[in-house]
């Protein structure tokens, strides 16, 4: 895929249409490659997307909610440098542990991945036109959402598309998370992004993640 060649015009314009109050953050991350999908899959990824139910932890038991506690407090501290705002962090994290687990996935890569794609900005955009945390590439609001890229930048849908394509890409990697890990990042088959995410993972290694 070509890099857009963004003027200062073109950012200065995008965001205003974006209602931002300054120049986009720019990454350096790659991008999802569009891809042919079958109607049952395009299906199941859009009742994935579409699912709205709020991201309230729910638990079992007492020492299972201690756990989650336990983690969010550990993992608040440990993001406090990137995000300053107590509430802003800690609504964050109690997202992405929602997500993560809606998804079945991992969440030390999923924040592992995050601070490689986006650093925690909320209004990340890559080279490549990739958007938000998770960097989704906008064809993906085609796709499986309702068409409308700007969405991509409200917290909640931007983890709830990344969760639910890392989710595609693991099963059709069948479990391999350094295949699916290339393929979120259009690099399948390369060990520098998965390797970045291995790495920045182990900052958010929690006993109770």
């Amino acid at each position: 895929m070509k890099p857009l060649a963004w003027s200062r015009r073109d950012c200065l314009l995008g965001a205003a249409s974006l209602g931002l109050s300054s120049l986009p953050h720019w990454t350096h991350a790659g991008g999802q490659l569009e891809e042919p999908l079958a109607d049952s899959v395009r299906g199941a990824l859009s009742a994935a997307i579409s699912n709205s139910a709020p991201p309230v932890p729910e638990f079992t038991d007492l020492e299972k909610r201690l756990a989650y506690l336990r983690w969010l407090g550990t993992s608040s501290g440990r993001l406090q440098r990137r995000k300053t705002e107590f509430q802003t962090r800690i609504e964050f994290l109690q997202t992405v542990w929602y997500e993560t687990r809606r998804a079945g996935l991992d969440i030390t890569m999923v924040l592992g991945l995050i601070q490689v794609e986006s650093a925690f900005r909320k209004f990340a955009i890559s080279r490549v036109g990739a958007r938000g945390y998770m960097q989704i590439m906008p064809f993906w609001s085609r796709l499986i959402g309702d068409g409308d890229p700007s969405r991509l930048f409200n917290m909640q849908t931007n983890l709830r598309f990344g969760c639910v394509i890392l989710r595609h890409y693991l099963d059709r990697e069948r479990g391999d998370t350094f295949l699916a890990l290339g393929r979120y990042n259009g690099s399948r088959g390369r060990a520098e992004y998965p390797n970045a995410v291995y790495a920045a993972s182990r900052n958010w290694a929690h006993p109770d993640a």
